[in-house]
């Protein structure tokens, strides 16, 4: 029995520290919305969207541009796609609308990466904005961003999209990904100056142009797969304040209706969080076993004193994943669930780690990545 206790204590003592830990990484304090809904004058802005076979969403995506402000400047960079993206673009008749057709693939580059650079080419506004194409923004959160990115002193500013939360997958496994996201990157030390951890989402960024300029443009981070994360840090080490948040006025409008899209999303890049490292996925293997394997072992012990155990540390964990089920408007009772979530997690990145050494690395877009 003591044995079986001592190894359910790392888990106690993880969930402790997360629920007590200064920077609040469970916490949903860090959002922005839109301050208002009327247009304004967006002549220093250009929003830049890169965009790959994205016929399902682009026209969502640009028609809800035309209520943000006027004079917007939007360059689309049409990265080789094989379906009807950019006759849907220019179908939206949206003001100031400059589609780019993007060429080959440069060797060393990552596809988002690369479109972007071509896009970049095109923009001559002080602001930058990164928009995927499948994001819709609710009326006036552009000018709520220039804003507050002013009255900050931001040369950065991004905001973790509201992915979409319907199916039964999504319900399941969406809300945990950002619970897990922010634990990974605290969005509290992200946006301290003095911390070295820097966070974005690549969904919605807004950027000073000089200092993308600057920095010599996306080719500094050009084979980054995990590029909003790798620009932040790089405009972070030039000196320069960043912020990220979540978001309701944000919002992605693409589907992971199945476990597979989902898997698929998360091995893309998982490995790639840990550095490629095999002692890294042994580190964050006995972590996560620790957190959740054992914790769920304890719940099915007789001993008394190991099931108390372990449903402390589900208590623990309910109290640190409600705020994000709260935030988006989720049942509490999914709460309960990110034991089986975490453990869900965890396969998928081994996944990632599989398919990075026998298989043909991370693949998007139809577009394979080592």
């Amino acid at each position: 029995m003591e044995f079986t206790l001592l190894a359910v204590m790392p888990g106690l003592l993880i969930w402790v520290a997360i629920l007590l830990l200064p920077w609040r990484p469970w916490s949903t304090r860090e959002s922005l919305d839109n301050q208002t809904t009327e247009k304004q004058d967006l002549s220093e802005v250009t929003v830049l969207i890169p965009a790959r076979d994205e016929a399902d969403t682009i026209t969502q995506t640009l028609t809800a541009l035309k209520e943000q402000g006027d004079g917007l400047q939007v360059v689309l960079v049409d990265d080789q796609s094989t379906d009807n993206t950019a006759e849907l673009a220019k179908s939206v008749n949206l003001a100031n609308l400059n589609i780019v057709s993007g060429t080959t693939l440069a060797d060393g580059w990552s596809g988002k990466l690369w479109a972007l650079e071509q896009g970049r080419q095109h923009v001559k506004t002080k602001y930058l904005l990164l928009l995927d194409a499948d994001i819709v923004l609710v009326p006036g959160l552009i000018p709520t961003l220039v804003e507050f990115a002013r009255k900050n002193d931001l040369k950065m500013l991004s905001l973790m999209a509201h992915l979409k939360m319907q199916s039964h997958w999504e319900k399941f496994l969406m809300p945990a990904f950002i619970f897990f996201f922010k634990l990974l990157y605290p969005f509290h030390l992200s946006n301290k100056p003095a911390s070295s951890i820097a966070a974005a989402a690549g969904g919605c960024i807004l950027l000073e142009s000089s200092i993308l300029e600057k920095l010599g443009g996306f080719d500094c981070i050009k084979n980054a797969l995990i590029d909003d994360c790798s620009l932040a840090r790089q405009v972070k080490a030039d000196g320069h304040k960043i912020w990220m948040g979540l978001t309701h006025s944000a919002i992605s409008i693409r589907s992971y209706d199945t476990l597979s899209t989902i898997w698929q999303m998360v091995s893309r890049t998982a490995y790639t969080q840990l550095a490629y490292s095999p002692l890294l996925l042994i580190i964050c293997t006995m972590l996560m076993i620790a957190a959740f394997g054992l914790p769920i072992a304890a719940l099915l012990q007789t001993q008394l004193t190991v099931f108390i155990a372990g449903l402390l540390i589900l208590g623990l964990q309910v109290v640190c994943y409600l705020p994000t089920l709260r935030y988006y408007s989720m049942n509490p009772l999914y709460a309960l669930s990110l034991p089986l979530t975490g453990v869900l997690y965890l396969l998928m990145t081994w996944s990632s780690a599989f398919h990075y050494y026998f298989g043909k690395g991370a693949v998007w877009k139809n577009r394979h990545y080592n």
